[in-house]
């Protein structure tokens, strides 16, 4: 099976689950959106922790997809920057724990967070001090981290360093790397088109994008953006919520619909488990139906937990459940 290594935020997601929006109005957070906060607003929010409920997990958008590939026996890596603090050693800890090789660096910055308000309705709302995650530079980056993996992801919330990015992309290129990009989020994308379309078009292998990203890309509805991302690279994965996922490759389109879930509690890391899903399948060698129902089956459980820990008892079924998709 080939390996994957994550580049991304390492973050530490604090969630707390809302009875309704109100705090996210006061806090000046757009429902859905994932915000950069300084240390001003990240106390404030504290203040308004301290009142609340709050669960701990490790984050950040490629740390969640590393995290379930691993949780489904893939040989994964890491590569991210923390604090030397509680956070930093929290997420340590959870990357060694799941056997995921540990490139992580070190920064004088606190590690960064991800304020996560859970709605009522499962919508998650991010307010994200980068703190130590952000300190991630070009220079921090050699060619040996990148030996030996078939695949590298990327987040999108890190596009907007372009030079680490590039470099990051040019060494994973000259190890021989497929790369793979989450679009992240539609502000990010909206922000930083241009670049998006150069990396796509030049660089990126396979993307993984939902409906507002791709429409913030492309400006057209699911079936038209897949056809005009599928044109710029290998792969293209538009996911559509409740209504599933379309992929590309080529001349070749899939649909497949999302698996039955009666109730959704936090919609935090559906698409990073849904990416995992599918690079799973694609580093075993699947068809991209297999693939996407792989991703979908993740997906669909993340989201009736809070947070993204899915129990042992839970990936048990998870993987009875994947057995039954590769025996149709």
């Amino acid at each position: 099976m080939d390996k994957i290594i994550g580049l991304g935020n390492a973050l530490v997601d604090v969630l707390a689950t809302l009875k309704d929006d109100t705090i996210l109005d006061e806090m000046g957070l757009p429902k859905g959106s994932m915000q950069l906060i300084d240390d001003a607003k990240l106390q404030q929010i504290n203040e308004k922790f301290s009142n609340m409920k709050t669960l701990l997990a490790t984050g950040g958008s490629a740390g969640n997809t590393i995290l379930g590939l691993s949780c489904l026996g893939a040989a994964t890596g890491f590569i991210g920057k923390v604090g030397n603090d509680n956070y930093g050693n929290f997420f340590r800890e959870n990357l060694q724990k799941n056997n995921i090789e540990d490139n992580l660096l070190l920064s004088d910055l606190p590690s960064g967070v991800a304020s996560t308000f859970i709605s009522s309705d499962g919508e998650r709302t991010f307010g994200t001090y980068l703190g130590a995650a952000s300190t991630l530079r070009a220079e921090d980056l050699s060619l040996d981290m990148f030996k030996g993996y078939a695949y590298l992801y990327i987040e999108g919330y890190l596009v907007q360093d372009h030079d680490m990015i590039l470099r990051a992309i040019k060494l994973a290129k000259e190890a021989g790397l497929q790369i793979c990009l989450d679009m992240a989020s539609y502000n990010i994308v909206e922000e930083d088109k241009e670049f998006f379309s150069l990396l796509i078009s030049k660089y990126v292998d396979i993307v993984f994008a939902n409906e507002e990203e791709a429409k913030a890309f492309t400006g057209k509805e699911p079936e038209e953006a897949l056809e005009i991302i599928g044109k710029l690279c290998s792969i293209a994965i538009v996911k559509i919520g409740c209504k599933g996922s379309l992929i590309r490759k080529g001349t070749e389109e899939v649909r497949v619909s999302a698996i039955p879930v009666k109730k959704v509690i936090d919609t935090t890391g559906a698409g990073d488990y849904f990416a995992a899903g599918f690079l799973y399948g694609l580093t075993c060698g699947y068809s991209l139906e297999k693939c996407a129902k792989i991703g979908s089956i993740l997906s669909g459980n993340v989201i009736q937990v809070i947070g993204t820990t899915i129990s042992k008892e839970r990936w048990d079924e998870i993987k009875l459940n994947i057995n039954e998709v590769l025996s149709e």
